[in-house]
């Protein structure tokens, strides 16, 4: 008689998320009994992802496994497997931050370090908040270049492809249409001029489809890579200093952030939260500095070795903030369909 609602009651309690703990003692205790954490879009050589990951697993003894992929794909990913879910957090480019909260697939959680966030660069509940930013650039390799661009109108006039990668999907190459929009004399509200320097560049046979990826650049597959500085620094480090230069375009680049998002249906919520309060930890924020990221913590001393790794701040003099963060996700969303009827149309 009372099976219907035994059955209820045990799906009822299937719904529910797994637990996660409150105050940080008993996140560590349950994190070290999850003893795992799967992650998608953060990758050993982003941002120095590596040391973090390491010293998590030292410190807390927790494994550690990622999956990379785009923003758009890593909210996707959220969505689609829900109460199946396959990773716990994941990185994803400012813009997607908000993205992820509406289609309401992340939880909330706000690392002791909370307060030293600045309120621009983080949701009020805590479902994301920006670790640290970085700049549109140029990698370019020198073997391939004759003279480096230091500016998106010098790109028209040159010889060599230009790669900046998927565009619609990847937060890095959305950015770059944002930087080269800048550069141009648009804005958030308005990438037809970014739109149309690329069409431009797809009609003179030069815009690459590759992806600026560390293995496509070291098989000389990318003349010139649209990138973050931070990954265009590591890039250059990792394969050869003395072969690739990095610029940050003198007309105009846009300076984003990226924000971790712990999923709603995470199957190791303690982990997850416990690694997002370490990368606020100085800790944490200096080993993005190490990967060429600057922190969103600015109390951070960073030792001398890691601010020798980063450009001079002569070079950001045309960066800047994206200004209006609603235009941008709107645009964003568009973007896909805009790259399609404004570029690739052109591309031979």
């Amino acid at each position: 008689m009372n099976k219907p609602l035994v059955t209820a009651v045990a799906l009822l309690a299937a719904m529910q998320p797994v637990f996660a703990a409150d105050n940080l003692a008993d996140i560590e205790k349950a994190a070290r009994a999850e003893g795992k954490l799967f992650s998608i879009g953060m990758p050993d050589s982003w941002a120095n992802w590596k040391d973090t990951w390491q010293q998590i697993s030292s410190k807390y003894a927790i494994a550690h496994q990622d999956t990379d992929m785009s923003s758009a794909q890593e909210i996707a990913k959220f969505a689609a497997e829900k109460e199946n879910a396959t990773a716990d957090i994941g990185d994803v480019g400012g813009a997607f931050g908000p993205v992820a909260v509406a289609q309401g697939v992340t939880q909330p959680f706000k690392p002791s370090t909370w307060s030293d966030i600045p309120n621009w660069a983080k949701d009020a509940d805590g479902h994301w908040m920006l670790a640290y930013t970085g700049t549109i650039s140029f990698l370019i390799n020198k073997d391939l270049v004759k003279k480096n661009p230091t500016s998106w109108h010098e790109l028209l006039s040159g010889k060599y492809k230009i790669t900046v990668g998927d565009v619609g999907v990847a937060s890095q190459a959305n950015n770059g249409v944002l930087a080269a929009a800048y550069a141009m004399g648009g804005s958030e509200k308005n990438l037809k001029p970014a739109l149309a320097f690329f069409g431009k560049l797809a009609e003179q046979g030069r815009l690459s489809l590759n992806d600026p990826t560390i293995a496509n650049i070291e098989k000389g597959e990318v003349e010139v890579g649209v990138l973050w500085d931070f990954n265009a620094l590591n890039y250059r480090d990792q394969i050869d200093p003395k072969k690739f230069d990095v610029v940050i375009p003198s007309d105009g680049s846009v300076i984003a952030g990226y924000t971790t998002i712990i999923n709603k249906w995470a199957k190791n919520p303690n982990a997850a939260k416990l690694a997002r309060e370490y990368i606020f930890s100085d800790a944490g924020q200096i080993n993005l500095a190490r990967g060429y990221a600057r922190p969103i913590r600015s109390n951070v001393a960073l030792p001398d070795d890691v601010k020798a790794k980063l450009l001079p701040p002569a070079q950001y003099a045309k960066a800047k903030p994206v200004a209006d963060q609603a235009a941008w996700e709107k645009s964003s969303k568009a973007l896909p369909r805009l790259w399609q009827e404004n570029v690739m149309i052109h591309m031979q």
